[in-house]
């Protein structure tokens, strides 16, 4: 049985590279403001469409020498993903007021590091190939993206890649509350980073996954519309350090809010398509809300996965439905995707943070697009703009392809 002051795990340090922006205030501003980071994006010599509605970073977040833990220069000679996790998690750890290189064998922690990135390998051999290289050809024998950036930031503890599809990051998160509640570590980097790549783009419009609109890029991204046709993907990475409570407090630390409750759930019902049923999502939102001890009329935002998808939002709609019953019609929903785009490994731990902005600005960020709610997908909508309304407590969704389905519960700091 773990106790109690084992199993509090908070937010201690945030780092971000989005494209909403680089800082908790600045994605804080964006969310509360309707803004879109989405754009047309040049999708490369490769592509069959060359230009494809995307949610780019126009400037990755560059670890500063307060950061101290990546030199410049060495920050600067790395890959655009391998910049989306260095970045943001250097960033994290200075923000949590730790320095894995510290000398003081006080101040040093075991700190465990978990990545969410899916088809790791493919985009390491994409960036190769189009800069003339040959690794798709003679397997490079370099350490994962995960070891190699531990390596870099001096982190000790245990360290791995978690692939779970769109909900990777969030998979990431519960995998380090897993980790400091059985006392593995003493503290947890986690998140997700992701880029968008000719490849990428090019599978998921084959798919017929990605919206097909070719008027304004911004109005691309439409969760819950009737006229919605896909989603948008988006790049960047977010990473959060997370402790213990007892021992965040201990330090007198900046605490963000607490990660009280994680759910997963699996229902393999096809490669890409959401199950129709929704009683396996349904449970992982109802396994999150008995993890943190929360009967379901106490969430007062829920943050949805809705990427756009004409099926895939009807079923989440239909999950959310199910899991908090009569308390649905009364708690406010929202798609962040309609702003961000679907930032693919990093969208679970990136939706986290658009749930701690709501939490700490007491608003709830609006699912912009909105103008016809599709009926199929009824909830209590907050279309076009944020409205001011108190948040303890926040549930975010992430539901992946291959039927990896999350629910997260973020409260507000004690």
């Amino acid at each position: 049985m773990v106790s109690e002051q084992l199993s509090r795990v908070v937010i201690t340090g945030i780092g971000a590279s989005t494209p909403l922006g680089n800082s908790f205030d600045e994605i804080g501003d964006a969310l509360q403001a309707g803004r879109s980071g989405i754009d047309w994006y040049d999708a490369g010599t490769f592509n069959r469409l060359q230009k494809h509605a995307a949610a780019n970073v126009k400037e990755a977040l560059i670890p500063t020498e307060k950061d101290s833990l990546v030199p410049t220069e060495q920050f600067e000679k790395s890959s655009r993903i391998e910049q989306f996790m260095i970045g943001p998690a250097a960033h994290a750890l200075t923000d949590a007021g730790i320095n894995p290189k510290a000398n003081s064998l006080e101040q040093r922690k075991r700190i465990g590091i978990i990545a969410g990135i899916g088809a790791e390998q493919l985009k390491d051999w994409e960036r190769d190939f189009l800069d003339s290289g040959h690794d798709v050809f003679e397997a490079s024998r370099q350490p994962s993206l995960v070891h190699r950036v531990a390596q870099m930031l001096g982190v000790n503890g245990p360290a791995t890649t978690v692939a779970a599809a769109c909900a990777s990051s969030g998979y990431a998160l519960a995998l380090g509350k897993t980790w400091l509640t059985t006392g593995l570590v003493d503290a947890c980097v986690v998140g997700g980073c992701d880029v968008l790549s000719p490849t990428a783009l090019a599978a998921f419009h084959n798919l017929r996954a990605l919206s097909r609109r070719d008027d304004d890029p911004k109005k691309a991204s439409r969760p819950f519309d009737q006229n919605r046709d896909g989603f948008v993907m988006g790049e960047g990475g977010v990473f959060f350090v997370l402790e213990r409570q007892h021992a965040a407090k201990a330090r007198q630390c900046k605490i963000y809010g607490e990660l009280a409750g994680i759910g997963m759930s699996s229902d393999a019902s096809h490669m890409v398509t959401p199950c129709s049923d929704p009683v396996q999502a349904s449970r992982a939102i109802t396994e999150a809300l008995a993890d943190a001890n929360l009967p379901p009329a106490q969430v007062d935002y829920i943050n949805a996965h809705a990427a756009g998808t004409p099926v895939g939002d009807a079923a989440e709609a239909g999950a959310i439905r199910d899991a908090f019953g009569a308390a649905a019609s009364e708690i406010p929903v929202s798609s962040t995707k309609s702003m961000s785009g679907h930032l693919i490994s990093a969208a679970a731990v990136f939706e986290a943070l658009a749930c701690l902005v709501a939490i700490k600005r007491n608003m709830i960020p609006p699912t912009i697009n909105l103008d016809n709610p599709d009926k199929e997908c009824c909830l209590r909508h907050v279309p076009h703009q944020a409205i001011s309304s108190p948040v303890h407590v926040a549930a975010s969704n992430s539901f992946g392809f291959g039927g990896s389905n999350l629910c997260l519960i973020l409260k507000s700091a004690a």
